[in-house]
């Protein structure tokens, strides 16, 4: 190889480098990507969530968004397929600069980066919280946002000890899951345990089984807990399935004998942002403060 040869690849080396990157840290560890991209195609709404938090519009974005909130993302963004099937021809057409996926997309992760740079941004888990921050500082880095990230961050902060001050003292708590007329629950450890770790609410059964679905539970086992409160997800609500809801599935006389049915200590928690976009900053915010207004409005 002559001088010349070795100059002209230097060149292209050095030309294909971004002209600035940054570390970002994802689901899948450190991960450099070109600071400020142009063009982003998003395919998790916990992402979507907070990047709109921050003010950042992608350019392609989910058939559905679940969130009313996050509806005007559409308004000039291609569509690019749903969270469990992305549409590579739609990317292609797109050309982003990178494609940001997580959760229910994660699985998609090597086929999208098939048409750009992917990052796996999934969040869930006890520590949910703190990978939240970690997003929302990621994504400031990435597109120059710090000071926006730092405020969120503070934000939600403040908002979680308005919650820690609220649930004290106020008893044990069972998270459960309808769907139709199934009922799962959920611990620390599982992937709404967030909650009892971030807001330090004592759980009413602490060895619930931290399977991804929950465990199966009856209304016997409802009773057996007798829960000081129930924070109920409908998973129906959630992804709009039409089927029975939590209100009718939960009102029966073994419920009815629950310390929290006969207190009216029953939250109903945002379905879809607890369900659908968890982790994302706006929507971590809107849970705890269900949480916290229930809580304090307790006697």
């Amino acid at each position: 190889m002559n001088l010349r040869t070795i100059a002209a690849f230097a060149a292209f080396a050095f030309s294909a480098l971004p002209a600035h990157a940054v570390d970002i840290l994802t689901a899948k560890g450190p991960v450099q990507v070109a600071a400020s991209p142009a063009k982003i195609a998003v395919l998790d709404i916990a992402a979507l969530d907070t990047l709109d938090r921050l003010g950042i519009k992608p350019a392609g974005v989910p058939q559905k968004l679940y969130l009313p909130q996050l509806e005007p993302l559409k308004q000039g963004a291609e569509i690019v397929g749903d969270l469990f099937e992305p549409d590579l021809e739609a990317l292609s057409a797109l050309g982003p600069d990178l494609i940001i996926v997580g959760g229910r997309s994660s699985t998609k992760a090597s086929a999208t980066a098939q048409v750009a740079q992917t990052i796996d941004m999934t969040m869930d888990g006890d520590d949910l919280v703190a990978q939240a921050k970690e997003r929302l500082s990621a994504y400031g880095a990435l597109f120059g946002k710090t000071d926006e990230a730092a405020s969120a961050v503070k934000e939600l902060d403040a908002r979680i000890e308005t919650a820690k001050a609220a649930i004290a003292g106020k008893g044990k708590g069972l998270i459960i899951m309808t769907n139709g007329p199934k009922v799962t629950a959920y611990g620390p450890g599982s992937r709404f345990g967030w909650v009892h770790a971030a807001l330090n609410l004592p759980a009413s059964v602490p060895d619930i089984e931290a399977a991804n679905h929950g465990e199966a539970i009856s209304f016997e086992f409802i009773a057996k807990a007798n829960p000081d409160w129930l924070l109920v997800l409908d998973r129906a609500a959630a992804i709009g399935s039409g089927e029975q809801g939590a209100k009718t599935t939960l009102d029966n006389e073994l419920v009815a004998e629950t310390t929290a049915w006969k207190k009216n200590q029953v939250i109903y928690l945002p379905a879809a942002e607890f369900y659908i976009a968890a982790g994302g900053v706006q929507s971590i915010q809107r849970v705890v403060a269900t949480v916290a207004e229930a809580f304090t409005a307790a006697r």
